[in-house]
């Protein structure tokens, strides 16, 4: 060091004690006790001078000329640096400053994180305002408390704060931080406290511009106390994050359940379609099968009959009763044995045929999967993308009223040149999905890039700037083909400099072009050779016919055309945007548009903004295959008959022409059941251990006999019968085939003891479970070599081959072809690949107690599998216990047996749960909730009981009491709870039946007045004659909808004596005011024990349908419309002790002979007019009470005294008690009445013997008055005035006379008889008579 130097340290050292209070000439000896030292703005260039103060403990250096940290090598006891507002590059300098806590090392220059690997015991670390780009160097602070980050350029978050476990404040604001999901890193946090993103002093981070930006971040850092200087400790704070959180989760957990289910009901249809066309190859194969089979098996037996002998291996020759039918057969034909043989040559050519052909709709079948699983393959991803970014990237898909896919739609087909692609056979382009992208976090970059470019460039020429904008398609590696996982990154992170691809030019550039011949033409070719290069399947072939497009939003900025042989890059053109290339150079053009077609080379990723993704598929002259296209005509349903033209008409002519081949097999009787007998007679043989070979093929049989006795037993064919087990089959040592196709096997358990067994058939029956088959056959068929398990519906199809050839390794045939040794080598890969290792299980475990918040479906989405605590089996019912979720907003239960099993399941849901806004994935219209509240609104349940009494013991309630409630059902579950209610008093509600009241067992009294009482049980009309609103009702339990309007016909003849009786209890029903126009429908007959029913109020007709109420006593039905009564009204004597029939429309009082008990009867305000209908009471002898105020007949008191002396035990009329005076007065009255009748009739039996004698009738005796006797039975009219009351008798219109007992002098009784009635007509006729009769006499 020189000695200006050493005179500059000097005054350094000078300043920095002079600063400090310190004396430079004693510092020696007083440094030592000085442990802080502090210096402002100036005067300290460099760090000297401290190795005079060795306790130094804390030191401040601020806004000085520093550009390095040197100097503290002896500063071993210092806890605190600052070293700010400095000119600091590079962090180094503090390996001796091991003990230091806190280190302030804010705005300098600092660039990167380096050199604190020694300061273990740090805790405090501020870098605030530097230009560091990443997070690294920390790794060994693990006591790190406190870190400032702010105001550098930092981007990325990662993973290396995860050793940090003790941070509790972070300030990262004025920083690039864009990505929610990159926030989530923090959660490895777990004692962070204060975190920063959004500091008023700072510039604001981008992320912090995303919508939900608070939420994600409280909801993923739950124990955060303070959040961008703001205090977010309050509980109600961490509850709506958390709220809104799970909303948005359950949200996209049922967007993506609707995915997943679209994408299963789609690949059903296609398997139903398959199905469809599967079924007549597969019943020709199965008809061909069998022949085939009949053949072989008498092929054997003519073989048998030709040798002489018995053949040990032919022992299923015909038995004593098949033989002389088939005698011919055998002997007659010496070239039967050619015949066939060529037959079955025939046989096999066809079934090969139909068995290509279910390999081709296979085939066909599989290429549709593929493109439906990948058409769906990127929804589910997408949503994932929303979910985690919180809604700031959200994928729209297009419909045609959308404005923008139309403008996709023809932006595609614009630039589509027919020409280019003709000699790939391309016709024509077909856009079938577009999804725009909205990637808010993307497009503020563009925007921020593109606005500073345009200050830059102070640029206001609107032409220029509409010219610099361009949308382009994203041109994909040829070579590669789309994945999924670039795509996504693209739409998610944009493109970036990361993006893998086999050409180094893409790190330099994106590429684009404006022409669909410049994407796609490469990318056809590629396909195309690979392909022929792998000699692959054609069909696989035409998976290029589909395409997906990125369309991109470009600012080209200042372009210019690149040059010949140079690379493009940045540096070979550093004062452009991009750089393009017209088509000439790159492919040959075929027509006019080629010359405006250019490939694009984009150098800022942030100036690509994609907006949409596009699906397509290529319309070829050879039209693609298809499962609704290829091969209808197989399909009945859709094809009757078969035409000639059809494309298998001639096939199924040839399958004919094979079927008619010589020899033709007669069927033979076939065996429903196997004993011994038949056992040694197929076999030809009378020991068991002789038997070779059996054939029971083409059989009805279920069951096996004990076949472990035939012990000898190698070859057994039981195909073509109707096996659901294996489980007869066991314990054969000796058996090596076994032929068990063509039936309904399904399973193979107790398939046992066939260690020998060589030869398989399993093809053709109901085997699924491919595991429990396979463990079955590794474990009792160790010798296997041949196994065919074909057309089986098995549950994992795709990877059963290879499980089969993995486990049973001994076999070398499988479905009939050989098993490579690639296939073997897959097979052990594939089965090592399936076993859990502990290797495994430690790899996908975690240690951590506490799992880390994810907003994520997969990790952290509780799917409700299980509601109810009684079991899988689901009802809903009033104790479902989702009901007190009441801001339940998503629900998705689908897949749980309730969503079948229960009917109206969503609407039973949507009513109870009413701020639910989507169910099982479907969003809740509000048809739906108006539809669910008219069907389950008002409904009584045992719920509604224990919210209102506060309790649900109900085995203590005796009453119950729910009037004015809306109420229109009634369900109480359980019932047995119920049975000590014996009054309910529902009155004023909306029931429209009484259903769900009949299992109360013990009600006595029920009152349901004011409701829409239909019936006692719903009674429902065929469908077609439904309203809307009854079919709504229709399948609720207890509503009596849907049995509304039921004809007269069917009224009539429609009886409910045959129905139960119910409602044992009820003596007391109350039905008023209900709108009952029909008592039949009502079903009262089956309540056998009600003794008092008020029916008043309705709109009654008819008194019917009571015949069976035998205990009846009263029976009011006032206030209806009854004009008078049939014979089926009162059709058995009755016990009825009162009747109220006032307020009808009564008229007379015909057919009450049966109320033989009737006490009380009340006839008020009918309209009853003639005294003759209240005579007609005479047949009630024991009437008490009796009411007939307000009838017409009432205007005058005459029926008062008639009633009284007509009905001799009345005690009350009209509400007036009759006593002695008032019979005295009515027996006066009646008898003066009487008497005055008796004059008029004597007068007019005068005025007719005159009129006899006068013309000179033979009479045998003379006429004498005296032995007239004469007993009047008349009905009186009323008259103006009775004589009692003193006024006069006034003439009346006369009522039928009878006259009995009158002996007529002069033979008058043999013309007119003992007795003889003088009615009114006879009154006219005798008038007229006299007036003729006078008029004679004056003439004469």
């Amino acid at each position: 060091m020189t000695e200006s130097e050493n005179l500059h340290q000097e005054e350094i050292i000078k300043e920095l004690c002079l600063c400090n209070g310190l004396s430079y000439e004693i510092v020696g000896k007083e440094g030592s006790n000085a442990s802080k030292l502090e210096m402002f703005f100036s005067g300290y260039p460099r760090i000297v001078g401290l190795s005079l103060f060795p306790n130094l403990t804390s030191l401040t250096i601020v806004a000085q000329d520093i550009k390095e940290i040197s100097g503290l090598e002896t500063c071993v006891l210092l806890k605190e640096l600052w070293i700010a507002e400095c000119c600091i590059e590079k962090i180094g300098g503090l390996q001796e400053c091991r003990n230091l806590e806190k280190l302030y090392l804010y705005y300098n220059k600092i660039s990167k994180i380096e050199n604190l690997d020694k300061l273990i015991k740090l805790q405090v670390l501020w870098l605030n305002h530097n230009m560091i780009k990443n997070i690294e160097g920390l790794q060994t602070l693990k006591n790190l408390n406190d870190l400032n980050l702010a105001g550098n350029l930092i981007s990325i978050i990662g993973r290396c704060l995860d050793i940090n476990e003790q941070l509790e404040k972070l300030n990262l604001s004025g920083n690039q931080i864009c990505s929610f999901k990159d926030l989530t890193n923090l959660t490895r946090l777990p004692h962070l406290r204060d975190l920063c993103l959004n500091d008023p002093q700072y510039k604001t981070n981008p992320v912090c511009l995303l919508c939900n930006y608070s939420t994600h971040v409280l909801y993923h850092l739950p124990c955060l106390q303070r959040l961008d200087t703001f205090d977010v400790s309050a509980k109600q704070i961490k509850e709506l994050a958390d709220t809104t959180a799970m909303k948005k989760i359950m949200y996209y957990n049922m967007r993506i359940k609707t995915v997943q289910r679209h994408l299963n009901e789609d690949l059903e249809k296609l398997n139903d379609r398959k199905c469809k066309l599967q079924k007549l190859p597969e019943e020709r194969i199965k008809l061909f099968s069998f022949v085939k089979k009949n053949l072989e098996r008498e092929l054997a037996e003519l073989k048998g009959s030709g040798k002489g002998h018995s053949d040990r291996f032919n022992n299923n020759k015909l038995t004593e009763v098949e033989k002389p039918k088939n005698h011919e057969t055998v002997t007659e034909d010496p070239t039967l044995h050619q015949k066939i043989l060529t037959k079955l040559n025939a046989l096999t050519e066809r079934v090969t045929f139909w068995n290509k052909k279910l390999d081709e709709i296979e085939a066909i079948y599989r290429i549709e999967v593929k493109q439906k699983k990948k058409s769906h393959g990127l929804l589910i991803p997408f949503l994932l993308i929303e979910l985690e970014t919180v809604g700031n990237i959200h994928f729209e898909e297009g419909t045609r009223s959308d404005d923008w896919f139309n403008s996709c739609y023809e932006l595609i087909l614009s630039r589509f040149c027919t020409w280019d692609f003709r000699t790939y056979g391309v016709t024509g382009v077909k856009v079938k999905r577009v999804i725009k992208v909205n990637n808010r976090i993307l497009r503020l970059k563009f925007e921020e890039k593109f606005q500073k470019f345009l200050d830059h460039e102070s640029m206001h020429d609107s032409e220029t700037y509409r010219k610099m904008l361009e949308c382009l398609f994203y041109v994909f590696d040829p070579e590669v083909m789309v994945k999924k996982k670039h795509l996504l990154q693209i739409l998610e992170k944009g493109f970036k400099e990361s993006e893998t691809s086999k050409l180094p030019l893409r790190k330099e550039a994106v590429i684009l072009a404006n022409s669909l011949s410049l994407c796609e033409c490469p990318r056809i070719e590629f396909l195309q050779q690979k392909y022929k290069d792998e000699k692959k399947n054609s069909l696989e072939h035409e998976l290029f016919r589909h395409g997906i497009l990125l369309i991109t939003k470009v600012f080209l900025g200042q372009s210019v055309q690149a040059r010949e042989q140079e690379a493009i890059s940045q540096a070979n053109y550093p004062m452009v945007n991009s750089v393009f290339i017209p088509r000439k150079y790159l492919l040959s053009i075929n027509c006019d548009c080629g010359f405006r077609q250019c490939k694009w080379f984009v150098f800022d990723h942030d100036l690509v903004l994609p907006e949409y993704i596009a699906e397509f598929e290529y319309i070829t002259v050879v039209k693609a295959h298809s499962l609704f296209s290829s091969f209808n005509n197989v399909i009945p349903e859709e094809s009757k008959k078969i035409s000639e033209g059809s494309i298998l008409s001639q096939d199924l002519k040839v399958d004919d022409d094979v079927m008619k081949m010589e020899p033709k097999i007669k069927p033979q009787a076939k065996l429903i059941s196997l004993d011994d007998k038949t056992i040694l007679s197929l076999a030809k043989t009378n020991i068991y251990s002789h038997i070779v070979s059996l054939n029971l093929h083409g059989n009805s049989l279920s069951k096996l006999r004990d076949l472990s006795k035939l012990t000898g037993l190698r070859k057994l064919n039981i195909s073509f019968n109707e096996f659901t087990c294996l489980d007869d089959v066991y314990h054969l040592y000796n058996l090596e085939y076994l032929d068990a196709s063509h039936n309904h096997v399904i399973t193979l358990e107790g398939f046992r003891g066939l260690m020998k067994l060589k030869h398989l058939d399993l093809s053709w029956n109901q085997l699924k479970k491919s595991g429990d088959e396979i463990n079955v056959l590794c474990k009792h068929t160790t010798s296997l070599l041949t196994l065919n398990i074909q057309h089986n519906p098995w549950q994992k199809p795709a990877t059963l081959r290879l499980s089969v050839i993995g486990r049973l390794k001994t076999l070398t045939h499988l479905d009939g072809h050989l098993i490579s040794e690639e296939e073997t080598t897959a097979a052990m890969k594939f089965i090592t690949g399936t076993k859990i290792t502990q290797l495994s299980i430690l790899r996908h475990s975690s240690t951590k107690e506490e799992r880390p918040r994810i907003l994520s479906i997969w990790p952290s989405a509780k799917i409700l599998t299980q509601i109810s605590k009684f079991g899988p089996h689901l009802h809903l019912n009033g104790n479902w216990h989702l009901k007190g979720l009441c801001n339940l907003v998503i629900l998705d239960v689908y897949g749980n047996i309730i969503v079948w099993n229960q009917e109206n399941y969503r609407l039973f849901v949507i009513f109870h749960l009413p701020e639910l806004k989507a169910l099982d994935g479907i969003s809740i219209e509000p048809p739906e909730t108006e539809s669910a509240k008219d069907l389950f609104g008002g409904r009584l349940t045992s719920d509604m009981i224990t919210e209102r009494q506060g309790h649900s013991n109900f085995s203590q309630m005796q009453e119950l009491n729910w009037t004015s409630s809306s109420i229109r059902t009634v369900d109480l579950i359980p019932v047995d709870q119920f049975r000590n209610v014996s009054n309910v008093n529902l009155q004023n509600n909306n029931l429209t039946s009484f259903s769900g009241l009949i299992y109360l067992p013990n009600v006595k009294v029920l009152c349901l007045n004011y409701n829409h009482i239909e019936s006692i049980m719903p009674r429902l009309k065929p469908q077609t004659h439904l309203t809307n609103r009854q079919l709504l009702y229709q399948k609720v339990p207890s509503s009596g909808y849907g049995q509304q309007g039921t004809s007269k016909i069917n009224r009539d003849t429609m009886s409910s004596e045959n129905l139960p009786p119910i409602m044992h209890s009820l003596e007391v029903l109350h039905l008023g005011y209900n709108g009952i126009c029909n008592l039949i429908q009502l079903q009262l007959n089956r309540l056998r024990n009600l003794k008092f029913l008020f029916l008043q109020g309705n709109e009654i007709s008819q008194v019917e349908g009571l015949d069976n109420l035998a205990v009846l006593q009263e029976l009011v039905v006032d206030h209806n419309r009854i004009r008078a009564f049939n014979d089926s009204a009162f059709a058995k004597p009755s016990s009825l002790l009162a009747l109220h029939l006032e307020e009808n429309r009564l008229r007379e009082l015909s057919k009450l002979q049966p109320l033989v008990k009737l006490e009380k009867l009340f006839l008020g305000y009918n309209k009853i007019q003639d005294i003759t209908e209240l005579e007609k009471l005479d047949v009630i002898s024991t009437l008490r009470e009796l009411t007939v105020y307000g009838n017409p007949i009432c205007r005058k008191m005459l029926h008062r005294h008639v009633l009284i002396f007509r009905l001799p035990n009345l005690q009350m009329l009209d509400g007036i008690p009759v006593n002695s005076e008032d019979r005295v007065k009515a027996e006066f009255h009646f008898s003066e009445l009487q008497a005055k009748k008796n004059m008029v009739i004597i007068l007019l039996i005068l005025f007719l013997l005159k009129h006899i004698y006068y013309y000179n009738l033979p009479m045998s005796k003379s006429l004498t008055l005296s032995h007239l006797q004469i007993r009047l039975l008349c009905k009186f009219t009323p008259v103006t005035n009775s004589p009692m009351d003193g006024g006069s008798f006034c003439p009346m219109k006369a009522s039928p006379i009878k006259i009995t007992n009158v002996i007529l002098p002069g033979g008058f009784s043999h013309y007119l008889g003992p007795d003889f009635t003088l009615t009114p007509e006879v009154e006219g006729i005798l008038t007229r008579v006299s007036e003729t009769v006078n008029k004679t006499l004056h003439l004469k």
